[in-house]
């Protein structure tokens, strides 16, 4: 094994160890909400800052990968791949300890109608099962799986345009938790965007593996190709 093998696998190992450590954070912020546990929001705030440093210590291997043995083909596509999983993954990070806050500074207990209304359980679900594949795609190498990630951000964004109105019908059976409310919605829209950037990350594993890139490309392009 080279020295320049040996770095490339020591920055996989730790895009994979932060990958858990952010896939942890949304366990927690799902447990936060469905059980109004604002115990663990303190744990969340304090796990933010493990990703924060997880994501400069990247960006800083990555820097010193690309300046001191200038890889080239799949080594250099990996290396470009990382920096940007590595951003994906600290901005889910962010959309995890938001939701928590929204939690940690309202009065508001979620209850099975509120959750069952605005679709938060199934959207937290796939979330994770999206970002659980888009890791095991990116560490086996399976394009094929990654591209079966990409299918499975219809259902959030699905999600994401029936809550308004969601959310607007139990605003109008119960104005008191207005505030609660709105955070369920606010909660909505950051898992939908948690969706788009795992949906970033899989097109990542995609250019690494197959040097194709996919940004800007119909859905048919993007899932033709196995």
């Amino acid at each position: 094994m080279t020295h320049l093998d040996t770095e490339l696998k020591q920055l996989k190992d730790t895009v994979l160890e932060m990958w858990e450590l952010v896939i942890s954070q949304l366990v927690k912020s799902k447990i936060i909400v469905e059980e109004n546990n604002k115990d663990l929001c303190a744990e969340v705030k304090a796990n933010e800052k493990r990703v924060d440093a997880f994501e400069i210590k990247l960006d800083m291997d990555c820097e010193n990968i690309l300046a001191l043995f200038n890889p080239l083909a799949g080594d250099l596509r990996f290396v470009l791949a990382v920096l940007k999983i590595n951003y994906n993954l600290e901005r889910i990070g962010d959309y995890a300890k938001g939701i928590s806050s929204l939690v940690k500074e309202t009065n508001f207990r979620s209850d099975k109608e509120s959750l069952e209304e605005t679709h938060l359980p199934e959207m937290f679900d796939v979330c994770l099962n999206m970002l659980l594949e888009a890791k095991e795609a990116f560490d086996n190498q399976d394009n094929i799986k990654a591209r079966n990630v990409l299918l499975k951000d219809d259902i959030l964004d699905e999600a994401n345009k029936r809550a308004a109105l969601a959310v607007a019908s139990l605003i109008e059976k119960d104005p008191k938790n207005i505030e609660g409310y709105l955070n369920l919605l606010s909660s909505v829209r950051k898992l939908e965007r948690v969706g788009d950037q795992i949906k970033n990350i899989s097109e990542e594993i995609i250019f690494y593996i197959e040097a194709l890139v996919l940004k800007h490309k119909k859905k048919k392009d993007i899932l033709g190709k196995k």
